[in-house]
């Protein structure tokens, strides 16, 4: 079974976060495989709420683009150096393919051959030399063993065309040639007192004692098969090993890691059939038939607390959407198939998982209750946010006597561990709670802040507004505005860039000064981005 992915927004808050690790729990007690996974850095206060209820932290996911390990190659397809031409090309005949990878002794890829190749190297090369093993010469003739003294052959080919009385004459053997013979006795013994490298004894010849006896003494191997000389000649070559084909050392390799799309590029240039797949290691993992792409297994994601492309991870569009479950307005992601799509007016999406706790009737932990425990304070803002509803109510009241905690107490201390601004730059400020939003092909980013003392922020406050200036001309936004909550004062300090002063005004309906308190604004899904979206649907 293949993982899913289940992930929060790319800026994620303590709720996407907890969210995410509650649906996890669940789904997996369900019979699932599944894991919650991040797409951006944990910021301090879901930092808190992990380390408070003991919880490990959810490993970063890059991406979900298809990779090279989605597909389905051809794993474990490769050849041993050693092996013979002939073992290759049954192999290739066998799984139907025109290219086999070739590997040493601990699978160490050496090298790339090809029908091709072989094609091509049958018809014009020397096919003369022989460079191979005895066991291979065995395996390919289909022959016996006779006299063995060498594991390795290496020789020139001779066969015994001419009469005896011909051959005896104007042929003089040397000591690394190979021959190709019959039963003609007189040439046999000429060969054994020659000590030639190896007698190939074609159509099952007879060979005599005597001359078995001169072969051990001069070291002279011979191997006898039941193939007539035609065939002999025409296999034997075949016999050599594989890696005497390799005629490009370094060819163009992919790695599992490989992103599909890279492929295809390269691909479109090269033209190529076959592409072998290693390791870091160099190991040899399989072959890549091109057309071998068309067979994917996309990778399976889960979204909670956002439905929105531009939030969401990396390659989401070539990534197979099982299920959503958020509390937010309908976004732009769509999918292929029907999904289980799970949205609730509630105030956080751990409410949803408590839900589906209760649903499904699967006991919570009380780990996992202090996690969907803390998103929804988070959220709510200790259950003070407009979004509230009895839902919340009701989740935090079971949550909080699962976890063993005072909900108030621990929701202040969980909110104030994420305003301090120590160590935190302005970026690192808007960034903490940050997200996108497109409407008539307009986007803006509203980040927002909690803190108990909104003086650390306005003291800098013309260089936060030129930081919002910086990422706003970087990326062509509309608008970025940073909302800075106190809940103490039940309401929110806005700094926005300069030149979305006009769409700030248009919101409020007033003349809005960089830093100035608005009074009862909390949420950004009810206070803030339906009506900046209002003016920018104008």
């Amino acid at each position: 079974m293949k993982k899913t992915f289940i992930v929060g927004h790319r800026k994620p808050d303590t709720d996407s976060v907890m969210s995410a690790i509650g649906l996890s729990y669940l789904k997996n007690k369900l019979g699932d495989y599944t894991e919650a996974r991040v797409l951006g850095s944990i910021n301090k206060e879901t930092k808190y709420a992990l380390k408070f209820f003991n919880i490990k932290y959810p490993k970063y996911l890059n991406d979900v683009k298809l990779q090279l390990r989605d597909i389905k190659y051809h794993k474990n397809f490769y050849i041993n150096e050693n092996d013979s031409i002939y073992d290759a090309y049954q192999e290739m005949l066998k799984e139907e393919l025109t290219g086999i990878p070739i590997c040493d002794n601990n699978i160490k890829f050496k090298g790339l051959v090809t029908l091709k190749d072989l094609s091509y190297n049958l018809i014009n090369e020397n096919v003369e030399n022989l460079y191979t093993s005895y066991d291979n010469l065995l395996k390919v003739l289909n022959a016996e063993e006779v006299c063995r003294f060498d594991d390795e052959i290496i020789g020139e080919l001779l066969v015994v065309a001419y009469r005896s009385t011909t051959f005896l004459k104007n042929v003089k053997l040397k000591k690394d040639n190979i021959l190709i013979v019959g039963d003609r006795h007189s040439v046999i013994e000429y060969a054994v007192d020659s000590g030639v490298k190896l007698i190939i004894l074609s159509g099952d010849s007879y060979i005599k004692d005597e001359h078995i006896e001169i072969a051990k003494k001069n070291g002279v191997n011979i191997i006898r098969s039941p193939y007539d000389t035609y065939r002999v000649s025409r296999l034997v070559s075949l016999s050599n090993y594989i890696k005497t084909m390799i005629k490009v050392k370094n060819p163009i390799i992919f790695c599992e890691n490989d992103f599909v799309t890279d492929i295809v590029e390269i691909n479109n240039k090269q033209k190529h059939t076959n592409y072998p797949v290693v390791d870091k290691h160099n190991k040899c993992l399989g072959l890549l038939k091109i057309t071998d792409l068309a067979e994917k297994e996309r990778k399976k994601v889960i979204l909670v607390d956002h439905n929105e492309k531009v939030q969401s991870v990396e390659g989401l569009e070539e990534a197979e959407i099982l299920e959503i479950f958020d509390h937010h307005a309908l976004g732009s992601i769509t999918t292929n198939n029907p999904i289980n799509y799970r949205n609730m007016v509630v105030g956080s999406t751990s409410t949803i998982i408590y839900t589906l706790y209760k649903e499904t009737k699967v006991q919570i932990p009380k780990y996992i209750a202090g996690a969907l425990l803390s998103g929804i304070l988070s959220d709510t803002l200790i259950l003070k946010s407009p979004t509230v509803t009895q839902r919340d109510i009701d989740a935090v009241l079971e949550l909080s006597k699962i976890a063993e905690v005072n909900y108030s107490e621990y929701g202040y201390k969980l909110l104030k561990s994420g305003t301090s601004l120590d160590g935190m730059s302005k970026e690192d400020v808007l960034y903490n709670d940050y997200k996108l939003y497109t409407v008539n092909n307009k986007t803006f980013a509203v980040g927002q802040f909690f803190t108990f003392n909104f003086n650390e922020i306005s003291n800098e406050l013309n260089e936060y507004v030129d930081e919002l200036d910086r990422i706003s001309e970087a990326n062509n936004y509309s608008l970025v505005a940073l909302y800075v909550t106190d809940i103490i004062r039940n309401g929110s300090y806005i700094i926005f860039n300069r030149k979305a002063s006009n769409i700030i005004n248009l919101a409020y309906q007033e003349d809005i000064e960089e830093g100035q308190f608005i009074d009862g604004c909390l949420s950004r899904k009810k206070h803030i981005v339906p009506i900046i979206m209002q003016v920018l649907e104008g």
